[in-house]
């Protein structure tokens, strides 16, 4: 015996207790720690809350969400990433990651210790900005960036797309990628979205959001007042959020002028608004085929 546990536990140590199907351990002193390696469901028969959780964070992230959700883990938990490999395409990719989700990884012969990985304004700040062109990954780094709380609300501003089958099937994409935890609403009051939210607001996106208010006030060939207030009335709110939220935008500056008046129109207001809610942001990024560049 080499005095080391392994897991799944066949036969736990003395004066140790197996729990979660073999995937968690009681010890003597009252603590507790669950192993949950790739490929494995959140356990519901745990004891209750853990104080270690050991956890391969690169297969479904959310699943520490679960855990968090479930009150298996919070936030004196020490939440430690397993099952390191290429998955993470750098060191500083990785670290950036598991500080957003509040985790630490620990090399060979590090020893572990009290409390769960440093965070800064920087790692989880509450208003975060991402903007990006086309299929430049900004969606899937703003689902990064919440994967591991135990609520989220994520607010569709876009059609369903009823009528246009290549749209249904982007929106069913984003919706299978999402964790199944998450709640989704479909609306364009951001503003009292904002003002009323209960858990952090993952808002995907702001351009067809502002496309669907130039709808609702047939402002493209009309008056444009209407889309100015609502944009006012947006900032505001963003300022005022009391939970975390973070907002997709796309970044229409480096693009061919519009041939049309109305495509200017919806250009310069998605500019400006972009624009005043970067400063009123503790982060805004730009995102570049799936690399981040941090503004």
């Amino acid at each position: 015996m080499d005095d080391a546990v392994r897991f799944p536990l066949a036969e736990p140590p003395d004066g140790y207790h197996a729990c979660a199907g073999g995937l968690g351990l009681a010890c003597p002193d009252g603590s507790r720690l669950l192993y949950l390696p790739a490929g494995r469901s959140v356990p519901v028969d745990g004891p209750g809350r853990y104080d270690v959780v050991l956890i391969d964070l690169l297969d479904r992230p959310e699943r520490l969400g679960e855990l968090r959700r479930a009150g298996l883990a919070d936030d004196a938990t020490l939440v430690v990433a397993a099952g390191l490999d290429h998955r993470i395409r750098s060191e500083e990719e990785l670290a950036r990651r598991l500080r957003l989700w509040g985790a630490v990884a620990v090399p060979d012969g590090t020893e572990l210790w009290a409390g769960t990985a440093q965070e800064t304004s920087v790692d989880r700040p509450r208003r975060a900005l991402l903007l990006g062109g086309s299929r430049s990954g900004k969606s899937a780094e703003a689902e990064s960036r919440l994967a591991a709380e135990p609520y989220v609300t994520y607010v569709a501003t876009g059609p369903g797309g009823a009528g246009d089958g290549e749209w249904a099937a982007r929106v069913r994409a984003h919706k299978e990628r999402r964790p199944a935890h998450w709640d989704t609403i479909e609306t364009t009051d951001l503003a009292r979205t904002m003002r009323t939210a209960e858990a952090p607001l993952l808002i995907d996106g702001l351009g067809t959001w502002l496309a669907a208010v130039f709808d609702e006030h047939g402002a493209w060939d009309g008056d444009r007042a209407p889309v100015a207030a609502r944009c006012d009335g947006l900032v505001a709110a963003w300022r005022a959020t009391p939970q975390r939220i973070v907002a997709v935008s796309d970044e229409v500056g480096m693009g061919v002028v519009p041939a049309t008046a109305s495509g200017r129109a919806f250009r310069d207001a998605l500019g400006r608004l972009n624009e005043r809610l970067a400063a009123e942001s503790e982060y805004v990024a730009l995102v570049v085929a799936g690399r981040l560049l941090e503004l």
